[in-house]
C-alpha cells in the first residue's frame, strides 16, 4: 500500500498539451498509482459532460468539474453548488453593457451569450466543445460555472460587484482574453476538502497537479502540490513542488519524484 491515497489532476496545460493530446507517460502513470491504491480524479473548470471521453481512455470515475462546483466520487455526488441566480444575471447584465461573451455551464450544456461571434468559435474549438446552446434565463438557476470570453486584463475590475467572487485567467496561451470565474468558497481546493472527508484521507496523503490560478486552492488544500513547468507564473508560490511542462511529462516526473511510478 502507498503512501498516498489520492491524486487529483487538472485537465488543460496538465493533463492535455496544447494540440489536445496528451503523452503516453501520463495514462502510463495514472495505471500505476491506481495500481498501488490511489485513487484519481480528474479535476477541471471544464463541464463534466465535455470531459467523458478522455476520462474514459484513462480509465478515471471521479471527478472536480466547474472549478469546484460539482464532485463526483465513483458518479456519487460529492459536491453540488449552483452559483446564485442573481449573481448569474448580474455577470450577464454586465457582459451584455460592455461587449463582452459568456459561457455558462449546466451539468448538461454549455450555454453562450453568442454562438456566432468569432471569439465565441475559437473558444469552442479550443476546448472542442460539443453541446453549445444560445443562454435562456430558464436555466438561471442551474448554472455550475462561467466564463468571461473577451476581456482585457483592467475590464476585470468591472466585475468586482461581489468580494465572494474572483476572475481567474485562463492559462492557455491562445485564451490569455478569458477568465473563470471563481467563487472563493467553492473552488477546487474546497471540494478537495470534502472529497478527503469523505474518503478519510488526511491532506498529507494527497497529491495535486496543476497549472492554472483556478488550482491555486486545490495545491494548498493537499500535502503535495505540483506547478506544471508551464504554469501561470503566479502559481508557483503557492506549490510545494514545482515539475516539468505538460510537453515534458510533468506528470509523469512529478510522480517519479515521489517514488510512486517506475521508469
Amino acid at each position: 500500500m502507498s503512501t498516498y491515497q489520492v491524486l487529483f489532476l487538472d485537465i488543460d496545460g496538465t493533463i492535455l498539451k496544447p494540440d489536445h493530446t496528451y503523452d503516453a507517460s501520463t495514462k502510463k502513470a495514472i495505471k500505476q498509482v491506481q495500481e498501488i491504491g490511489l485513487e484519481v480524479f480528474l479535476a477541471t473548470g471544464r463541464p463534466l459532460h465535455e470531459i467523458r471521453d478522455l476520462a474514459k481512455e484513462l480509465n478515471v470515475d471521479s471527478f472536480i468539474g466547474y472549478n469546484g462546483a460539482l464532485a463526483l466520487y465513483k458518479e456519487e455526488p460529492v459536491v453540488n453548488e449552483p452559483m446564485a441566480e442573481e449573481t448569474v444575471l448580474n455577470f450577464l447584465e454586465i457582459a451584455k453593457k460592455n461587449g463582452h461573451e459568456m459561457v455558462l455551464y449546466t451539468s448538461e450544456k454549455n450555454y453562450f451569450t453568442s454562438l456566432d461571434k468569432s471569439v465565441v468559435k475559437h473558444f469552442i474549438k479550443m476546448f472542442q466543445l460539443k453541446e453549445n446552446n444560445i443562454f435562456t434565463e430558464k436555466v438561471a438557476d442551474q448554472i455550475l460555472g462561467a466564463t468571461l470570453i473577451n476581456l482585457t486584463e483592467e475590464d476585470r475590475q468591472l466585475y468586482q460587484f461581489d468580494p465572494t467572487y474572483h476572475l481567474s485567467q485562463v492559462n492557455v496561451e491562445a485564451l490569455l482574453h478569458c477568465y473563470d470565474v471563481i467563487r472563493d468558497r467553492v473552488n477546487k481546493g474546497g471540494a478537495i476538502s470534502k472529497i478527503l472527508d469523505v474518503l478519510q484521507v488526511p491532506k498529507e496523503k494527497a497529491i495535486a497537479f496543476g497549472d492554472g490560478m483556478n488550482d491555486k486552492e486545490m495545491l494548498q488544500t493537499v500535502g503535495e502540490g505540483f506547478a506544471m513547468g508551464n504554469a501561470h507564473p503566479d502559481l508557483f508560490q503557492y506549490a510545494k513542488h514545482k515539475t516539468t511542462s505538460v510537453l515534458e511529462s510533468g506528470i509523469f516526473n512529478g510522480l517519479k519524484s515521489l517514488h510512486l511510478i517506475k521508469e
